[in-house]
């Protein structure tokens, strides 16, 4: 057996297509080129794409090449930027039969955004062995053959291309049969059985040969069938068809069953020697899947869909045999026309997310890929934003488009845009599709703080707390992050600088203003203050606000009065009157003044006291003193008025001041003394009486007691150690002077008495015991009624508790003493019955200290 040397058109196409390639220049303009052998390991180096590009290693990260097909079988390694093998790459699955393999695809590089075509040519390996089917022939042939009849067998199917597929076929040695090549039009070989010398049925009926398709690799690969051929007796003729070749056209998207030929061969032959069936013969495997032929009829039907995208044109060989194996041959070319079967293809290759909002018209936002793989004008695709006006499409290079703004971007007003790119190709009817590019757009600085009001009004009321709140400020920011985060400052003020700080402040984070003392409306009623919110962006923006702060007044100043007024030495000013002066006239006018102001300042004037109410008459809030009657021959020349000055506020404050008005002609007159009483002198003669008489009466009731009280204590003490209490020596300090027998009459020591009234029981207590002559022992002796009161404090000081008078008193006083009981009796029984009188003095002081007044009442008060 001998090899065939490469030959014939596909072997030279395989040799010189490197050489080829040059005149796809024209057709791959700006293409980087490789050639590779099919079937590499993955990770194998195709080329340094880097350096074919005009790029440096350190330029690789910026502008991150990656691989823009629809399937990679190659990637781009980030570091060396060499061109790797990425998936297993199979020549024959690729390209078929072709005699020049290119994978085309491209190569995006960013920063900025270029596109690169690369053409990769894929080398075919002798990978594939030569393949019979079906591996075993059965022939019948007639005796009656004639030598040079050649009978066409099935081709052994080789996937590789160029030298590497089917070259040459083989014939085991023998004496009858040899086996010939024939070449279709698209280049396959397929063998032919030659008759070498007639048959003899009797001499051999049988015959089994080898047939062997042997490639062109380098080694070779070979594949061999069986062939085995029965002697027959003669038929002497073949069926015929029509014509050699059949050309149909059929439309891609005819149904599956559709009629597409039916093909008829006639035999000269009678009987069952013109008996014909029809069958596929040397045809690819894609074409019994997409036809179908009827044995019986010769009629070829659809089996499934076509695509004109998957194969324009089909070949099929059909063969016409009758009984005797006496077969012809016909072709039929079915050509395909295509139909806008295939919807547009948008991919989205490259995005860039987020967008800066200030990024300027015309910045490149995506990059965008089309593809129909429909032909003619039903693969022409355009694309086109549908409604966002603020993005528009820009042409790159071979069904690239760039996604760019069309006009300035606001984050505030739409911070994502979701923009739909519809690709539509030029077919009748158009087909289209879209996609959707989600876009973020992210914040910049370009906002300043908006206040929520031009400025404020902030009313205060005086004697506010330290540290309260008195307003609040609030600013907003649209922008996001540290670019819309407000801080609050005081930013001017009409306040001095210096005393700014120690009036208000203002909290940086919320905008409250604090008020940092205590305001005052009598010394500030309004102030002004310039606040500031600023952003934290960079730079930072800001916006102004004013602030007018109003000190309201509270009623905190009570009236002063500023006539009349006492003169520099301390002496009251008076008035005069004119005797004869009419009802009506102006005697005098109270003038006072507040500090505070509106409602609180309003000033009411009201007669507390007067000698003589109906004399005088009072203008309500004029503070006029007219006189309402004329002067009698009673009337008292000195009169006093006491006059209240109120303010309207609530609760009211007020002062008083006090009128003294004389009632004179000239000032030669004698005028009365101001500090007397301006009473009529008949009231005060008649309440001089009943005091002198109250207290005689007082003093008399008061000795009758104490006398009665020392009789009866000493009537009931059986004991004549009571009595021995006075005897002589009982005090060792007795001053000169004094009796030797005490129980003769005075006493030699002196008290101050107080008597109180407690729980019904009256008590005397001695107060003031003069040290020098205080006795060094208990008068009382040893007798056990004596009882230290410790609840008043006086811890020395003894008192006598009597069971029927129920009074207690000390058996040793000194009767100069009466006189201080007597006075306190009387402030405690006389002063109340005199201050009830409605011609007392005193009626105008109840108001006074009742301390001043009567001390003895106002202790018993606070002891009881």
């Amino acid at each position: 057996m001998r090899r065939g040397s490469r030959s014939g058109p596909a072997g030279w196409l395989q040799i010189l297509s490197p050489f080829l390639l040059p005149l796809f220049h024209g057709a791959l303009p700006d293409q980087i080129r490789y050639t590779i052998p099919e079937e590499l390991a993955k990770n194998s180096v195709v080329g340094n794409l880097a350096k074919d590009l005009g790029l440096g290693v350190q330029d690789l990260p910026t502008r991150k090449l990656r691989v823009s097909a629809d399937r990679e079988y190659f990637t781009v390694n980030s570091e060396s930027g060499d061109l790797l093998v990425g998936d297993r790459i199979d020549r024959e699955q690729i390209c078929g039969k072709q005699v020049l393999c290119i994978l085309e695809f491209d190569i995006v590089a960013e920063k900025p955004l270029n596109i690169f075509h690369v053409a990769v040519i894929l080398q075919d390996i002798n990978d594939n062995t030569p393949v019979f089917k079906p591996s075993k022939v059965d022939l019948n042939i007639g005796e009656s053959t004639r030598s040079g009849k050649t009978f066409p067998l099935d081709p052994a199917l080789d996937s590789d291309a160029g030298s590497n597929s089917l070259q040459k076929y083989y014939l085991s040695d023998n004496e009858y049969f040899s086996v010939s090549e024939k070449e279709t039009s698209d280049g396959r070989k397929y063998p032919e059985l030659v008759l070498k010398r007639s048959l003899d049925r009797e001499e051999h009926n049988f015959h089994q040969l080898v047939l062997t398709a042997v490639d062109g690799g380098d080694p070779a690969r070979s594949g061999t069938a069986q062939i085995r051929i029965q002697v027959t007796d003669a038929n002497d003729n073949p069926p015929m068809f029509s014509q050699d070749v059949f050309r149909v056209t059929l439309r891609e998207d005819v149904p599956p069953g559709f009629s597409v030929l039916q093909v008829m061969a006639t035999d000269q032959d009678e009987g069952i020697n013109a008996e014909i069936t029809y069958s596929f013969h040397n045809v690819d495997e894609h074409v019994e899947h997409f036809f179908k032929l009827d044995k019986k009829t010769g009629e070829i039907t659809t089996k499934d869909n076509l695509d004109f995208e998957s194969a324009k044109s089909y070949s099929l060989n059909v063969e016409a045999k009758d009984p005797g194996d006496l077969a012809s041959h016909c072709s039929i070319q079915v050509e395909i026309l295509d139909e806008n079967d295939c919807v547009p293809e948008v991919t989205v290759t490259s995005v860039f997310t987020p967008l800066p909002e200030d990024s300027p018209p015309g910045t490149v936002i995506a990059l965008i890929k089309t593809r129909d793989r429909d032909s003619g004008e039903n693969g022409e695709v355009y694309c086109h934003v549908l409604e966002k006006s603020e993005f528009i499409l820009k042409s790159s290079s071979k069904n690239y488009y760039k996604l760019v703004t069309a006009r300035a971007l606001d984050r505030e007003a739409i911070p994502e845009y979701n923009v739909t790119i519809a690709a539509t190709d030029r077919g009748k009817p158009p087909l289209s599709s879209s996609v959707i590019i989600a876009l973020s757009i992210s914040d910049v600085n370009d906002n300043a703080p908006i206040f929520h009001q031009a400025s404020y009004f902030v009313h205060v009321a005086e004697n506010n707390p330290p540290g309260a709140s008195i307003a609040q400020v609030s600013a907003s920011d649209p922008d996001l992050g540290p670019n819309g985060r407000v801080s609050y400052s005081i930013l001017a003020s009409d306040l001095e600088p210096r005393a700014l700080s120690s009036y208000v402040s203002v909290n940086q984070d919320s905008g409250v203003v604090f008020a940092q003392r205590a305001f005052d409306h009598e010394q500030l009623r309004s102030f002004q203050l310039t606040l500031q919110a600023r952003d934290q962006g960079s730079p930072a923006l800001s916006a102004n606000v004013s602030i007018h702060v109003l000190v309201g007044d509270l009623n905190d100043n009570a009236p002063r009065v500023l006539y009349p007024a006492l003169e520099p030495d301390g002496s009251a000013l008076f008035d005069m009157v004119p005797r004869a002066a009419e009802p009506g006239y102006l005697v005098t006018k109270v003038v006072a003044v507040d500090a505070d102001s509106g409602h609180n300042a309003w000033l009411s004037y009201h007669v507390l006291q007067a000698s003589d109410p109906g004399l005088f008459s009072l203008g309500l809030r004029t503070g006029e003193v007219r006189t309402a009657r004329a002067l009698g021959d009673k009337d008292a020349a000195h009169q006093l008025l006491l006059v209240a000055v109120r303010d309207g506020g609530q609760p009211p404050l007020s002062a008083t001041a006090t009128l003294h008005l004389i009632f004179a002609d000239s000032l030669q007159e004698d005028l009365p003394d101001l500090s007397d009483d301006p009473l009529p002198y008949g009231h005060q003669a008649e309440q001089q009486f009943y005091l002198v008489e109250a207290v005689a009466l007082i003093s008399v009731l008061f000795l009758l007691a104490v006398i009665l009280a020392v009789a009866l204590h000493l009537r009931r003490s059986s004991s004549p150690a009571a009595w021995g209490c006075f005897q002589a020596g009982l005090s060792s300090n007795s001053a000169p002077g004094v009796l030797p027998r005490y129980c003769e009459g005075t006493l030699p020591y002196s008290y101050n008495v107080c008597i109180a009234s407690q729980s019904a029981k009256t008590e005397f207590n001695f107060l003031n015991v003069t040290p020098e002559v205080a006795p060094s022992r208990d008068l009382l002796c040893d007798d056990a009624s004596w009882i230290p009161n410790r609840a008043l404090g006086d811890t020395e000081v003894p008192f006598v508790s009597d069971s029927i008078s129920k009074v207690s008193i000390n058996f040793f006083f000194y009767f100069s003493g009466s006189f201080h009981i007597q006075i306190f009796i009387t402030q405690i029984l006389v002063l109340p019955l005199v201050l009830q009188s409605k011609h007392s003095p005193l009626t105008s002081l109840q108001k006074l200290d009742r301390k001043k007044l009567y001390p003895g009442w106002w202790l018993v008060t606070q002891r009881a």
